[in-house]
């Protein structure tokens, strides 16, 4: 039987118990094999699609990522040239390859990156090449019986030796790349040396190629749209004083916002209070960045012997407000968060703290970013302690009438109902409040350390004035001449 359903054919047949169903045609082998492969190559091209997505956002996001990649490009064009040209071919010989390779090793994102691995290699090198060429040739003249007991037991006591120098934390810090390096060019020459005649002309080549790998690599990094990793530490120290700025102001103001469940919502849980888990996790960045701008030249702002080391003792003072704040928030998004009449009385005292605080974080993340320094700081951290005191004050004089207005009140489980009753003073009530402003207390000192540390900042690379300060001391300095001199009054 035949039947029209929604403009479409549909055929069924009787079943010998009366009844009829739907029949559906049989998909042949061909017929399943063509669409799992169709399903194969459109899921195939949804992720090289959604992947092409990502990188697009990622390149606008960061262009300098993009232009790092192009300069990465140029290098390795010029550096081919020495195979594809018969002339610069002849005169490095076979050995063009080493200065290829060595732009894929050392050209990095930053220039100080750069510059890094170019003068770790180039002196890693050189030393190897010099201590295998000494050992070859004294090896050489110890006859042929001696000559490869003489190669192993160098290359033994030379890999050995660079290799426990690596764990040794000044050396790791800034020469791990060229004793890996050291190791590896040695143990070649040594190896090697034992069947090559001409050594000599042959470490002179590879030196000379890779001079000119880490030449190239640093000129384009200098010369094409620069990323210094001095500028970055620069920029992560100070975002990273806005980011706990912006936690902390998020993490009380959703604490003392009305909401009858007690909990904030989804909304006031934005990303932007949870932004003090970047500072948590920045630690091995900012110790890399502050490692490769030493080795910088001087560039912008930051002269040589740049105070890059107050940097990360700034990361550090970063770090530990950001656990005092991590623990506020946890506490805040408990369960026991103190109750509403409690929470009320000490709102205004707590909000007050917490802008202060947040308030003292941007003016210094203004400070490191712009330069500059000021005598504001003093005026605003006193305002802070001020605001911290009334909130202490606040919580001593809690009246006892609004203690006891509502007892604690806790669960009990018996017959698996829940009822309610008194099983501790009401006091009790007041431990979330007192922790509260315990953790403040605890995170205004942090930020006073924080203030410390940019001053000596300040100090050794010799931030200047800000305008405020500039135009003060002008009016101050005018006043002065006008008061000294004879016969002369101020204008009212």
């Amino acid at each position: 039987m035949e039947k029209q359903v929604l403009g479409r054919l549909e055929w069924r047949i009787n079943v010998p118990d009366g009844t009829s169903k739907v029949l559906v045609p049989e998909c042949s082998y061909y017929c399943k094999t063509l669409l799992a492969l169709k399903g194969l190559v459109g899921g195939l091209v949804a992720r090289v699609l959604r992947f092409l997505d990502k990188a697009w956002a990622l390149g606008v996001s960061e262009p300098k990522k993009v232009i790092h990649g192009i300069k990465v490009g140029i290098a390795l064009s010029l550096v081919s040239l020495f195979y594809y040209m018969r002339p610069l071919y002849d005169g490095v010989g076979g050995n063009a390859m080493w200065a290829v390779m060595t732009v894929v090793v050392v050209f990095e994102y930053t220039v100080g990156a750069t510059l890094y691995k170019s003068i770790n290699r180039v002196t890693g090198t050189f030393l190897a090449g010099s201590l295998g060429i000494g050992v070859h040739w004294v090896a050489s003249q110890s006859g042929e019986k001696l000559e490869p007991i003489i190669l192993g037991i160098s290359v033994f006591l030379l890999a050995s030796a660079a290799t426990f120098s690596r764990f040794i934390p000044s050396v790791k810090a800034r020469f791990d790349y060229g004793a890996m390096i050291f190791i590896l060019t040695f143990s070649l020459v040594s190896v090697s040396g034992y069947r090559v005649d001409e050594l000599f002309g042959m470490a002179q080549q590879r030196l000379s190629t890779i001079a000119i790998g880490t030449s190239l690599c640093f000129l384009i990094s200098m010369c094409i749209s620069p990323i210094w990793a001095g500028d970055e530490l620069h920029r992560l120290i100070h975002r990273n004083m806005e980011k706990l700025a912006e936690s902390l102001e998020g993490c009380v103001a959703n604490y003392f916002k009305d909401n009858q469940s007690g909990h904030p919502s989804e909304e006031d849980n934005s990303y932007k209070t949870q932004e003090y888990k970047c500072v948590l996790n920045s630690k091995a960045t900012e110790e890399s960045m502050a490692n490769f701008a030493r080795w910088e030249p001087a560039h912008g702002p930051f002269n040589f012997w740049h105070p890059w080391k107050e940097y990360l003792k700034i990361g550090a003072l970063l770090r530990n407000c950001a656990c005092c704040i991590e623990t506020l928030s946890g506490c805040l998004n408990s369960e026991k968060q103190g109750t509403e009449h409690l929470k009320g009385y000490l709102r205004d005292a707590s909000m007050a703290v917490c802008s202060h605080s947040c308030n003292v974080l941007r003016e210094l993340s203004m400070s490191v970013k712009t330069t500059t320094y000021s005598s504001e700081f003093h005026s605003s951290v006193g305002e802070m302690n001020s605001a911290l005191q009334e909130l202490q004050n606040s919580l001593k004089s809690l009246p006892t009438q609004l203690i006891l207005q509502q007892p604690l009140a806790v669960e009990s489980n018996e017959n698996k109902s829940t009822t309610k009753k008194e099983c501790a003073p009401p006091v009790m009530g007041v431990i979330p409040l007192a922790t509260l402003v315990s953790l403040l207390t605890e995170i205004v000192a942090r930020i006073e350390e924080i203030v410390d540390g940019v001053v000596k900042l300040a100090e050794l690379a010799e931030f200047k004035a800000s305008n405020e300060e500039i135009i003060a001391q002008n009016q101050s300095t005018n006043n002065n001449r006008s008061s000294d001199s004879p016969g002369c009054e101020a204008e009212p």
